[in-house]
C-alpha cells in the first residue's frame, strides 16, 4: 500500500509541475489622431508538444493569442503590449501557453 500510495505521488508531481515566465512588455506605436483607445484586453492560445516531437498548434500561438486580443475588443492592433508564458508538463505532453496583454485601439 505504501509503495502504490508513493508511485501514485510521484505520477501527481510529475503530471502538474509547471513553470511560468515573468510578463516582457514591448514597445509599441501610440495611439495616432484617427485612433481612438477601446480598453485593456487580453489572449492566450496554447500550443502542445505530444511525446516531445509532435508540435499541435505551436507555430500559431503567438499569433492566435495577439488576435484573440484584439478580436475581444473589437479593434486593429494593441498598444502597451505585454507578453508571458506557461508551460506544464504531463506524462506523454508538454503544454505551453502564450499571453498577450494589451489595450486595445480602433479606428475613430
Amino acid at each position: 500500500m505504501k509503495r502504490v500510495c508513493a508511485v501514485l505521488g510521484l505520477f501527481l508531481l510529475m503530471t502538474t509541475a509547471a513553470c511560468q515566465s515573468a510578463p516582457v512588455k514591448l514597445p509599441s506605436a501610440s495611439i495616432g489622431p484617427n485612433e481612438k483607445s477601446l480598453g485593456p484586453t487580453e489572449g492566450s492560445s496554447t500550443g502542445i508538444m505530444l511525446f516531445g516531437v509532435i508540435p499541435i498548434i505551436q507555430n500559431t500561438r503567438f499569433e492566435n493569442a495577439y488576435q484573440e486580443a484584439v478580436q475581444k475588443a473589437g479593434g486593429t492592433r494593441l498598444t502597451d503590449v505585454t507578453i508571458s508564458e506557461h508551460w506544464f508538463w504531463a506524462f506523454v505532453l508538454n503544454g505551453y501557453t502564450f499571453t498577450v496583454q494589451g489595450t486595445a485601439v480602433g479606428n475613430k
